[in-house]
């Protein structure tokens, strides 16, 4: 009976140690993933305010202070969804107030898309939120921009007074 535990001992440990190696992967995976690259004006302070949001919800920012036309434009983001700033995230591109949790449940379903967008500036979209606002939040939608050009929407927020 010693000999049958110890030779399962043998055959288990080895997998059970790279079944952990494999597990210590995961959290630098998802590190990297919540890396966000953001171009936006030097000046605008509702860019400013999203990062903050980011930052506050566990995203590592790098900005780049150079307007986000020709990063929206590389990166493969219609016009007809612009806003002020535009982030890379992994492969996809987020353009505008995006909610930090809407970000991560793309990352969490790897969709086959560009990436979102809340267009314009929707007044109670992170970023465009808070006192300065009056509290108040505008309904609004987050779209999944898909690669055929086409959209659908990802979440929607209703109006609060």
């Amino acid at each position: 009976m010693t000999f049958i535990k110890n030779r399962a001992v043998r055959l288990l440990l080895p997998a059970a140690l790279v079944a952990a190696g494999l597990a210590a992967l995961i959290p630098t995976v998802s590190a990297q993933a919540a890396d966000v690259e953001v171009w936006k004006d030097p000046n605008c302070g509702c860019c400013s305010d999203w990062i903050k949001h980011m930052e506050a919800n566990g995203f590592k920012v790098t900005v780049h202070q150079t307007g986000n036309r020709e990063a929206r434009s590389r990166l493969g983001m219609p016009d007809r969804h612009a806003s002020c700033h535009t982030a890379k995230i992994g492969r996809y591109v987020i353009e505008g107030h995006v909610p930090a949790a809407d970000i991560r449940r793309l990352l969490q379903q790897q969709p086959d898309a560009v990436g979102l967008a809340v267009p314009g500036m929707p007044l109670g979209s992170p970023g465009m939120d808070g006192p300065a606002y009056g509290n108040r939040r505008m309904a609004y939608q987050v779209l999944l921009v898909q690669a055929n050009g086409g959209n659908q929407v990802f979440q929607s927020y209703p109006a609060q007074p």
